[in-house]
Order: structure tokens, then C-alpha cells, then sequence
């Protein structure tokens, strides 16, 4: 149990508590994996060159750049971060006011689920609630300014088999039993009364517990049903109450690997048709949907970066782009990762430097598939050494402080936020294969992939960059 002992995340994937389900969706029968002709891997490996080198140049999306979501303004809420078990609503009074001041001088979306990642069991027992945690992530939200969002999960033991009064939290990541489907739905309704102010809405994380082992994949009819009834009862709470779903799981096979081969496909591979079926079936079946949101890797199913973690990345705006035609609903991310995880389920074999210029590549990439909006997974922790996390610990007395992360974060959710219409940004011949860039008509992001120095001349200008360095360009 964590600190507090409701304050968990449970799982595993992800490391920092980001509680994935351990991959079911190769239904416990291992990989099979089927390899395509040398050639057809001699063709990938080709296209992914010319797809990396036309992105460095700096040419705008398919679409000529213009990232207007169809659908509401207001659900494009922009670029910002989830709360994990640790945040900045506990620790040392000094640190968690320098975290305060953080938050507030750039205020970004914040996401906080209703139950575990922070947030205690909501309600115990039937009718019999308890908000504490979730409410003091909330004022969190609340006084630093954020736009507040819930992602609404977990269940409470009594509406997945448990017993009422008690809370099991290897057992976060049940789905509710589908008799308790509407107990689920009256649930989030509460919640959307308890903060009125609140508008934004997801529902359920990675269709945990909806995995059908007997026909090994997803149980996306079960799922849409509970996010329906909870469609419903949010509108019901409030009509301006805006709600999306599937948060469904973007697991990709590397080219070769046919085993659950789909028709989404790029030099990175392709994506599990057991997922391009969930979100297709929730796409047809929903009561109505104001987002689509999902999350995913840069890397395989089998943690492999192709051809490299870097050009990996543009499997981003691959499915981003499939995601928006299919749809047609502004896009979120809710999560997303780019570093594998060791089998701690921790993410330290990185530099800081390689790390947040990869997370630049990949935050390309999500905003050329047409994203408007995504959560950065905090991995916050209580201690001084924290990869990738946005502030010191706040359990540290001089805690709180931005670290590398936070700087991208922030400065891109400012520089790009939705309905950004992205310009082409020019970039020497010989330098193209060493940069990723995005702009618009103010600000250039410009980001080296290389673990060595690189100078090269970005819309006119010459920049020198360090091994994995990121430069900002005023236009």
C-alpha cells in the first residue's frame, strides 16, 4: 500500500503507477510472430527515412497545417498533465507553495482520476461517500489555475464482486459488473454535482478489466454500454458537461509481426486490430462523445523502437490522423510514453537530456495527427531522484522546483495551444536529418536527435544545439 494507503495506482506498464492492465490483449498466449520478406523490411525501414526527413524539414501537416478540431472549442483543452499517487497537495509547507507558484505561473489542463492515482475509494459502501483526497486534488487544481479534468476511474469494490465497506486495491482494475453499470453512472453523476465547475470528463482508463480472455480481445460492446449510461447521466447533471472515451490502448506490432496485424500502419508497424475494433465499435455504438481520447507508446507491444526512438515517434501522428478521419472528434491523448520501462515498471536508463527531447519529437508528432489536447503521466515520487517528472518532490523541503520536463511541457502548451495553424519551417539540406521542428506564425520548436552537437541554419537563423538539446525560435 502507498503512504496514505488509498493513494494508488496499482499495476503495472508505464512505471510511476500508471496502472495498465499487463497487456491481456495477447489473451495469455504469447507472441506469435510470422516475418515478411526481406524486402517488405527493406521498404519500411525506406519509408520511415523519407518520413523523418520530410518532418525535419518542417513541412506542415496533410492537411496544410490548420489543426481546428471539429466539434466544441471548449473540448480542446490543450496541453497539460495527470496526477499520480504523489502530487503537489502534500509534503513540506515550503515546497508545496513553490510548487503552487510553479503551476500557477503557466497554468495547464490537470487530470485527476476519482478513484486511486491519489484519490481514495469514492464511495465505500452504497450511498456512503467519501471525497477527501479527491477534493484536496481538486482545490490543487482549482488555486493553480489548471482546467480541471476527471477521468473516471475506478469502481468501488461493492460494484465489481467486493465487499461493500472495504477496499481491495490489487483489485483497482476490475470493471464494474455489468448489474452495477448504472451504480457506476450514478456515481460520476454525483461527482459532476459535488464540482460544478469541473466540464471536462473522461471515462473508464484503458478499458481496464474489459478484456475477454474466452474470444481473446477486447469486450468493447460491455465497455460502451457502461460509457453510455455514463454519457447520459452527465449530460443529465449538467448539458454542458463535456465527455469522451475510449481511452483505449494504441498497441502497435513492428513491421513483420503480423500476429494481430490492422490496416493503421506506418514504417513503425501496425496497430492491434483488437483495438482498431473497440475504438470503431464505440465510434458506431456511442451515445454521443464531445472527444475520442486514447493513449499509447511510441514503442511495440514487444518494447522495440523501429527504427529508432526518435523516428518511432511518428506513429503519433499516424494514428492521430486515423483517429480524427475515423471520428471526426477533437483528439486527446491521455497518455503517452516514449522510454521503455525495466522490469522494475521504472524508466531510468535515460538521460534527462534524451528523454525530454524525445518527449518533444513524440509532442510533434501528436500535434501533426491533429491532437489538441494531452496529459503528461506525471511519474511524480517522494524522493530527489525523479526521471521525467515535472518538480522536485515536495516531501523535500527545498521540493517543488521545475525540473526539464515541466519547461517543455509548459512551453508548448503555451506556444501551441488548439487551433494552432502550423507553418512550414524551413531547414538547411544538411541539417535535416539531425532536427524535428514545429511552428506557427510566433514560436519554433526545434529539437536535436542526436546524442552529439549539432549547427544547422532553422528558418534563417543558425542555431547550435547540445546532443539533445531543444531551442525555441521566435518568428
Amino acid at each position: 500500500m502507498g503512504r496514505h494507503g488509498e493513494r494508488h495506482g496499482g499495476g503495472r506498464h508505464g512505471g510511476t503507477g500508471a496502472a495498465r492492465p499487463p497487456h491481456p490483449a495477447d489473451g495469455g498466449r504469447g507472441r506469435r510472430f510470422r516475418n515478411r520478406s526481406r524486402a517488405t523490411a527493406l521498404l519500411a525501414m525506406g519509408v520511415a527515412v523519407l518520413a523523418m526527413a520530410l518532418a525535419m524539414c518542417g513541412f506542415p501537416p496533410e492537411d496544410g497545417g490548420v489543426r481546428r478540431a471539429a466539434g466544441s472549442p471548449a473540448a480542446q483543452v490543450g496541453w497539460g498533465f495527470t496526477h499520480t499517487e504523489y502530487s503537489a497537495d502534500r509534503g513540506e509547507e515550503q515546497a508545496t507553495a513553490s510548487a503552487d507558484r510553479l503551476l500557477s505561473a503557466d497554468p495547464m489542463p490537470q487530470n485527476q482520476h476519482v478513484m486511486g492515482w491519489g484519490a481514495q475509494n469514492p464511495e465505500p459502501s452504497p450511498g456512503q461517500y467519501d471525497f477527501k483526497e479527491l477534493d484536496s486534488r481538486v482545490d490543487l487544481i482549482r488555486r493553480t489555475g489548471g482546467t480541471p479534468v476527471l477521468t473516471l476511474c475506478c469502481a468501488p469494490d461493492w460494484m465489481k464482486g467486493g465487499k461493500a465497506g472495504q477496499t481491495d486495491w490489487s483489485e483497482l482494475e476490475k470493471a464494474p459488473s455489468p448489474e452495477h453499470y448504472a451504480d457506476f453512472a450514478a456515481l460520476a453523476g454525483t461527482v459532476a454535482r459535488r464540482y460544478p465547475d469541473i466540464r471536462h470528463f473522461i471515462v473508464w482508463n484503458e478499458l481496464k478489466g474489459f478484456f475477454d480472455e474466452a474470444r481473446n480481445r477486447w469486450d468493447h460492446e460491455g465497455y460502451t454500454r457502461l460509457y453510455n449510461m455514463v454519457y447520459r447521466e452527465l449530460k443529465k447533471a449538467d448539458k454542458n458537461n463535456l465527455v469522451g472515451g475510449p481511452y483505449a490502448v494504441m498497441d502497435s506490432y513492428a513491421p513483420g509481426d503480423d500476429t494481430y496485424a490492422s490496416d493503421v500502419k506506418g514504417p513503425w508497424g501496425s496497430l492491434d486490430r483488437r483495438t482498431v475494433d473497440a475504438v470503431e465499435y464505440w465510434n458506431e455504438h456511442k451515445a454521443g462523445a464531445d472527444f475520442v481520447v486514447v493513449d499509447g507508446s511510441s514503442y511495440t507491444k514487444d518494447d522495440r523502437y523501429v527504427p529508432d526512438a526518435f523516428t518511432a515517434t511518428r506513429k503519433f501522428a499516424d494514428v492521430g490522423r486515423w483517429l480524427r478521419r475515423t471520428t471526426g472528434l477533437p483528439l486527446w491523448w491521455a497518455e503517452w510514453y516514449v522510454e521503455v520501462a525495466d522490469r522494475n515498471d521504472d524508466r531510468r536508463g535515460w538521460s534527462e537530456p534524451r528523454r525530454t527531447a524525445t518527449q518533444a519529437s513524440a509532442l510533434i508528432s501528436m500535434a501533426e495527427g491533429g491532437a489538441t489536447s494531452g496529459f503528461y503521466w506525471n511519474p511524480q515520487n517522494e524522493g530527489a531522484d525523479c526521471p521525467g517528472c515535472l518538480w522536485r518532490s515536495t516531501e523535500l523541503r527545498d521540493g517543488g522546483g521545475k525540473l526539464p520536463m515541466m519547461d517543455l511541457l509548459s512551453r508548448f502548451s503555451r506556444a501551441f495551444p488548439p487551433g494552432t495553424s502550423y507553418e512550414r519551417v524551413d531547414v538547411a539540406a544538411a541539417g535535416r536529418a539531425d532536427v524535428r521542428v514545429l511552428g506557427d506564425d510566433e514560436d519554433v520548436l526545434v529539437v536535436n536527435v542526436r546524442d552529439r552537437p549539432v549547427r544547422t541554419t532553422v528558418d534563417g537563423k543558425l542555431v547550435t544545439l547540445d546532443a539533445y538539446g531543444i531551442q525555441w525560435l521566435k518568428r
